[in-house]
């Protein structure tokens, strides 16, 4: 028996984590072009660099932080991107209507300000996924304990695996029947940890402490910089705009497969200086992308980062796409606080209930249903 059904998980797998990480990959370039423009060669961008600097510096001198991402696009501009998919393969409305209306919120405090803390320094956390038509899962980190809570059901009716309601389990259901209700439950941090269910990286029960993870010391973070800070200055164009409320917009330009295909170049030589594992891509890899150019457009306000939008519409190479950006909005962050009410349990009583709580025909779907009898 299995929660969500082959297509469902499907659809998951090869529509939701590709788009995931595709937001994510863009991010990393935004970064990338935040991080390098301090030494860009020319006025206009010695003065728009030193100002991204300054603004992001202020970010790690926060001791709380915040942020927000989502797509600025429609369901029919995805709809558009994906027309050469086959049939069966294409996104189907409500995938398109789920990520372009979704967002996802994080917030982090710590005792210290960021640039210097640790995994021990964060007081709180939380993350907040919701769509269209409200919140689909959020989770925070409060003291020792972690609490969740999620809509279930318009999960699964996304997926195309529609879930049974709360009212149709049995009590033995236990924690599982109240996630499934959409009330909070809480569990032991400390525990998550020991089952394998804790942050990347945490032990599994019975297992000895993994290895710290590889860092880079100073001297290679150094080089680094002055590698990408070259590649910067010669593919960046910046340009600045502002207006009479404190708020200044900086646009940075470049050619996506260029600037993307130098950075790596300009890192190559450092490979034997970077943690093991991490393998960069080569030209080869990115000859297939398109080399359309590229605007990350940085809202500053009196000199702070609160907003970096990414315009990916031209790498679509689809006439029909007009506006498809990614959009990343920052802010001081709330700390997050226990909710109340919230149930505490065991993980075993959740993967109790998880597994054996609910009629294996809820989980069925019409090709499941329609299977020979044996």
């Amino acid at each position: 028996m299995g929660l969500f059904s082959d297509r469902s998980g499907r659809i998951y797998e090869e529509t939701v984590i590709p788009a995931i990480r595709k937001t994510l990959t863009a991010t990393a370039i935004a970064t990338a072009v935040l991080a390098g423009s301090a030494a860009c060669g020319t006025v206009e961008n010695l003065s728009a660099g030193q100002k991204l600097d300054r603004a992001f510096d202020q970010l790690g001198k926060e001791n709380s932080l915040s942020f927000e991402l989502d797509l600025d696009t429609d369901a029919a501009t995805l709809k558009a991107m994906d027309a050469q998919a086959e049939s069966d393969e294409k996104m189907s409305d409500e995938i398109a209507e789920l990520l372009s209306g979704t967002r996802i919120s994080f917030s982090v405090q710590s005792e210290k300000p960021l640039e210097k803390s640790g995994e021990k320094d964060f007081s709180a956390m939380a993350m907040k996924v919701s769509g269209p038509d409200g919140d689909l899962i959020e989770y925070r980190l409060v003291g020792d304990y972690t609490y969740v809570r999620a809509d279930v059901d318009a999960i699964g009716q996304v997926a195309g695996a529609p879930m049974p309601s709360a009212d149709e389990l049995p009590d033995s259901a236990g924690a599982f029947k109240k996630l499934l209700g959409g009330e909070w439950i809480k569990v032991s941090t400390k525990e998550l940890k020991e089952a394998g269910g804790g942050p990347a990286g945490a032990p599994a029960a019975g297992e000895e402490e993994p290895a710290a993870e590889p860092t880079l010391d100073a001297k290679t973070q150094k080089k680094i910089t002055k590698a990408l800070r070259q590649v910067i200055a010669q593919e960046v164009d910046f340009a600045t705009s502002g207006g009479s409320d404190g708020t200044e917009h900086i646009k940075a330009t470049a050619p996506f497969r260029t600037l993307l295909t130098e950075l790596f170049d300009e890192l190559r030589p450092l490979a034997d200086e970077l943690p093991t594992g991490a393998e960069l891509p080569t030209a080869k890899d990115f000859k297939d992308a398109p080399n359309e150019k590229v605007t990350a457009d940085f809202t500053l306000k009196n000199g702070e980062l609160t907003e970096v939008s990414l315009d990916l519409a031209k790498l679509a190479e689809n006439a029909k796409v007009k506006k498809f950006a990614l959009v990343l909005r920052m802010g001081k962050g709330e700390k997050a606080t226990a909710p109340a009410g919230a149930t505490e349990v065991r993980i075993d009583e959740l993967l109790e209930g998880f597994l054996g709580g609910a009629p294996d025909e809820a989980f069925l779907d019409e090709t499941s249903s329609q299977a020979p009898q044996v």
